[in-house]
């Protein structure tokens, strides 16, 4: 265990202090939430920075890592579309929960064909986390009542959902010509 691998497990267990925090019937509920999901954002940041830092990347670290993130962003997600029970969330949260599915499949199938790194993490795929990020950090700090601040908070989690779409986009063009039909019948040449 080192202090990456130490801080992915912390960010799990941030996830039931999280739902707690933000069901708790106090006017800082909102806000103690959202600053315990900044703080597993912090870390999902920090763990790959010491990991690369310090050369201490572990085949448990690239396991847990992207579960702990999807795990936290999922159940935020959730939360919100229960919370706020309207059109600007679930049909954001649907599309970001469902592009997660995809990729996570595309990832673990390519990783099978050998190809894995064409599907690695892109520049386009770290904006549309921290835009993401911003976004669920708004809504969760906010009560589910028309103000400005979930105002943006709604139009941040839409534009998030647009990347999302977007770099699925491009995660699924890279993958095409190991997906097309006739692609065995390419590599058999």
């Amino acid at each position: 265990m080192n202090i990456p691998n130490i801080l992915t497990v912390i960010r799990v267990g941030l996830i039931p202090i999280f739902i707690l925090l933000f069901y708790m019937p106090y006017h800082w509920s909102y806000v103690a939430a959202a600053l315990i999901f900044t703080l597993a954002a912090v870390t999902d940041w920090l763990d790959g920075y010491l990991a690369r830092k310090l050369h201490q990347s572990t085949p448990f670290g690239a396991f847990l890592d992207p579960v702990a993130d999807k795990l936290m962003v999922v159940i935020a997600l959730v939360l919100l579309v229960q919370h706020h029970a309207n059109f600007w969330v679930t049909a954001p949260a649907a599309i970001i929960i469902g592009r997660e599915l995809v990729i996570s499949a595309l990832r673990e199938w390519m990783a099978e064909m050998g190809a894995r790194a064409q599907v690695a993490v892109s520049q386009l795929g770290k904006y549309k986390t921290a835009l993401q990020m911003v976004a669920l950090v708004v809504l969760l700090a906010n009560p589910p009542l028309l103000t400005g601040w979930v105002i943006l908070g709604y139009v941040l989690l839409a534009m998030s959902a647009a990347l999302t779409l977007w770099s699925m986009i491009v995660y699924l063009k890279a993958a095409w010509p190991h997906l097309r039909p006739d692609a065995d019948q390419n590599s058999n040449k």
